[in-house]
């Protein structure tokens, strides 16, 4: 429903300064919308720290050589 309303809110714009006000408009959320506690806050669990990181990056340089070696 936000494409349709979208598209013709492009068809009658007459520049591109004008569609994307419209299209922020338009996705904007609600006036006096706040999220709970204030601040937009960060699902648990999401990301990686450093450590956590540099063990994947192992792992998939690891698991690259090995495919590497299985071609040859």
């Amino acid at each position: 429903m936000l494409n349709a309303a979208e598209a013709a809110m492009d068809q009658v714009a007459e520049d591109d300064g004008e569609r994307a006000r419209n299209r922020a408009k338009l996705y904007a959320p609600p006036k006096g919308y706040r999220p709970p506690g204030g601040r937009r806050q960060r699902p648990a669990g999401t990301g990686m720290n450093m450590a956590q990181a540099m063990a994947l990056t192992a792992q998939l340089s690891t698991q690259d050589a090995q495919i590497g070696r299985q071609r040859t």
